[in-house]
This record gives structure tokens, sequence and C-alpha cells, in this order.
């Protein structure tokens, strides 16, 4: 087919679904779903967390489209241009599509290094990239993970507790140190030392070279480390350009309205690319997958309502949370946490559990709930509250039960 009644572009959590909240409205218009990766949507946070911490669980479980869907999966290939007048998309192998109703769910990319391309020099975000990196990553080898942030604390932890030997290259002082306080973030790295992550730290990588079955790095500190394989985890940034190429709206993302709809007509966008207006927190975009599962839905039955002319579109008005797992560390977040803002931090007295909260001018905009459960709810009250009446300090302790 070459006309579509849907068409989404990205195959990620977004993107599954938008797909299934569309046919719960529409169960029989035409979609297609188109995807750069060579694999269709997965369930991303198991390649860091449960394909690496549960022996029991695989690939096999985290495939997100389900084929009663009936959608047309285009994989290996992008969208090079949008028409948002003729409604037409090209793709990267040259054909033409048209859609009634399009969804720009294409997620975030890896930032980079100016490293030489090695297949043992890897981004991890994709399942490829998991499994390249399962190949490579055995007992006894050892990894070189470059950035102490969400996605290098994450991996490192992982392949740690797979008795892989790890290499923390970073240019802070300690692990997560710019979303954790400092002294929460110093007592974790300690734990990362503790637990046999070898933590090389304040320092950049430079640039690497391969020799054989190794590739060795090296750092403005003028060290080297050698090891079977690097994972860079430098963050990510938006894939926008192909809504820029087109004259939407963007700014660090997809500019969206609370409906998900962007500044041209029958577009929408949602996950990681879309800046949409929060109920709680204002404009701001997510990179999480609770994010990315909400405003999918929202999107797609908002594209089925506009395609079919029934019922009214409805607002995305949900705070995504997020969630991580560091050894033996746990915790829920919701909101923004940067390490730069007031914290008022309330533990308890072994600190094997505790509440930190996030604010400027005294209005809660992050809550951190370590090894505090089920209490996402009570944090996103907190942050609602605080907006229309401050608080801070010994105000906010106890605000949320520690459990």
């Amino acid at each position: 087919m070459n006309s579509y009644d849907y068409v989404i572009v990205g195959a990620g959590v977004a993107a599954a679904a938008a797909a299934a909240a569309i046919r719960e409205k529409d169960a029989k218009g035409s979609l297609a779903i188109i995807g750069r990766e060579d694999d269709g949507p997965f369930y991303r946070p198991d390649l860091s967390k449960t394909l690496w911490l549960d022996e029991n669980a695989g690939l096999d479980n985290g495939w997100l489209l389900d084929d009663q869907i009936g959608a047309d999966l285009l994989t290996g290939t992008s969208v090079t241009a949008i028409d948002t007048e003729a409604r037409t998309l090209t793709l990267s192998d040259t054909r033409t599509l048209t859609y009634g109703q399009l969804l720009l769910a294409t997620g975030a990319e890896p930032r980079t290094l100016d490293l030489p391309d090695s297949p043992r020099i890897l981004t991890y975000r994709t399942v490829a990239d998991y499994r390249r990196l399962r190949e490579l990553a055995n007992s006894g080898t050892r990894a070189v993970v470059v950035g102490g942030g969400y996605i290098g604390a994450e991996i490192s932890a992982a392949l740690r507790q797979n008795e892989v030997g790890v290499t923390l290259i970073m240019p802070g002082t300690s692990v997560q140190g710019s979303m954790f306080p400092a002294d929460l973030a110093a007592e974790v790295t300690r734990t990362y030392r503790e637990r046999g992550v070898e933590m090389v730290t304040g320092t950049r990588v430079t640039g690497a070279r391969t020799e054989g079955d190794t590739v060795t790095v090296s750092t403005d500190q003028g060290t080297a480390h050698t090891a079977d394989v690097v994972v860079i985890g430098a963050g990510v940034v938006p894939n926008d350009q192909v809504a820029r190429l087109a004259g939407i709206t963007v700014d660090d993302g997809i500019v969206v309205d609370a409906r998900l709809a962007t500044s041209a007509p029958h577009v929408w966008a949602a996950g990681d690319v879309a800046r949409y207006p929060d109920a709680l927190l204002g404009m701001r975009r997510v990179e999480h997958v609770d994010n990315a599962e909400h405003q999918g839905t929202v999107a797609g039955r908002n594209m089925a309502t506009a395609q079919t002319g029934s019922g009214e579109p409805e607002s995305y008005t949900y705070t995504p949370i997020f969630w991580s797992d560091l050894f033996d560390y746990g915790y829920e977040a919701v909101g923004e946490l940067s390490a730069q803002a007031d914290t008022t931090e309330d533990f308890s007295a072994d600190r094997s559990s505790g509440v930190v909260y996030y604010a400027h001018e005294d209005h809660v905009r992050g809550v951190l709930l370590w090894n505090v459960w089920d209490s996402t709810d009570k944090a996103k009250a907190v942050i609602e509250q605080t907006a229309v009446e401050p608080r801070s300090g010994d105000e906010l302790r106890g605000s949320i039960d520690l459990g």
C-alpha cells in the first residue's frame, strides 16, 4: 500500500501504544508503522534492566506490537521528508506514502563521541545494541562505560552483576551526580566501588584505538583503559530533524499542545521527541517509557477521533514517573530532578529509605522516592499543592511516609 489512514513514524513504545489506541476506536482503518531500526516496537527498559538481571527473561517477552493490531510494519527505513499540505511522506528507500493522520514518535538519538567506527564501540538504546553487547560482554570480559548518568549507571551495574569487569569513566565525581544530592551520590558511588566497578572520575574520553579483540580509550588526564567493549552513555537528543525540515514547530523536541497536536494539521507527536504542556510542571520533554506509553495512547485516540470524525479529542493530563535499579538500590521519581535545585532530604535513621524534594522558590518540581514504593501519586500531590502553597525544609519532611 502507498496510502494509509494512519501512519506512525518511529517504532518504539509510543508507537505501539498509539497503534493499540487507534484500534480501540477504529478497527478497520489502514495503519503503517515506520521504524529506522530493523526490529519492531520493544519494551526498551528491559534492555538495561530485566534482560540482565532476570535469568528467566528473554527478548521474546519484550515485543509490544500485537499481530491483531493489523499494522503494516516497515522496519529498516526512515522518513526523509514530510509534505504537510499534500499529506505525504518520502522514505529513505524513495517510496512515497500518503497519510490521513500522522504521528511522529521518532524518539531520541544517543549522543556520540568523536571515536573511530568499531563494532566494539557502541551506544546503547536498541535491541541490536543489546544483542551486540551480549555477544561481547560475558563473564570474565571487561567493558568501559563512558558516562555516569542514567543509562551509564544502569548498564554499569547490570554488567557488573553479570560478572563483567567494568571501568566507568565520567566527567563528574559521582554516579548520577547531576541528579542526586551530593551525599546520596557519594554513597551510591562508594557502593559502585565496593561492588568492583573501577571508577575513573573527573575526566573525559578523548580518543580510542582498536587492536584485535580489544579497544583502548584515552582520557584528557592522559590515562588509557583497555576493554573488550566500550559503551557510550552520554545522553540523547530528540529526533526532531524531519519535523523541523517540514516547517513544524520545534524547540528541543517537537512542540505539541495539550492534545499532542503539532503546529501542522493532521500531525501529532508523542514520546521522547514531544515537548508538551505538563499539567503540573508546564512545558517539558520527558525521555522515559511511562511518558511514551501514556502519550502514545492519548495521541492514538485523538488521531482516530480526528480521522473518523466521532467524539471529541482529549487532553494529555498525566505527569509521568520514572524508575531505576542500581545494584541493591531502587527508586521511583516524578518531575524534574536536578542537583542544582533547592533540595530537602527526608531519610530514615539508617538511610535505607528516603524522599528528596527538589524545589524552585519553594514550589516542589520533583520528588525522588529512594526505596519508597507506591508513592508516586503522593509525590504528584505535593508538586500540585506547593504550586499554590509553597513549602520548604521541615514543612516538607513527613509529607510522604517512608514506609
